[in-house]
């Protein structure tokens, strides 16, 4: 379900670090704020479009637009990156940390995520 407020770039930056997860930080890229995870970008806002851009697959891009077009969208300058836009009033919290969760995994060596998930196996559950 959609959250009641838009999303903002302060909201959207406040869920991502509420993830917990290590290796992420506050950049800047091309003159705007970002956050990256093992160094490369992970979530940034189009201020452009007034919308969060995440990373995908281009199939997975193709799938959400033609399911549910109302939240989901890319723009030309986009069309060449496997990028998708999320209209801020549309776009669901839950889909959003699995997309971040997702795309953080798949940024991590190989070697770190195996030790960090023996480690999160390891501790106790809340």
């Amino acid at each position: 379900m959609p959250q009641a407020e838009p999303f903002s770039w302060e909201s959207m930056r406040a869920l991502a670090l509420s993830l917990n997860l290590p290796n992420v930080e506050d950049a800047v890229s091309w003159g705007q704020p970002n956050l990256k995870a093992h160094g490369k970008m992970w979530v940034w806002w189009s201020p452009q479009e007034n919308a969060p851009v995440f990373k995908t697959t281009f199939e997975e891009r193709e799938f959400l637009i033609e399911v549910d077009p109302e939240t989901f969208f890319f723009t030309p300058h986009y069309k060449s990156w496997p990028l998708i836009l999320a209209r801020p009033d549309k776009v669901d919290p839950d889909w959003v940390v699995g997309n971040l969760k997702r795309v953080w995994r798949e940024q991590a060596k190989k070697t770190f995520l195996k030790k960090w998930d023996a480690e999160q196996a390891g501790s106790p559950k809340t």
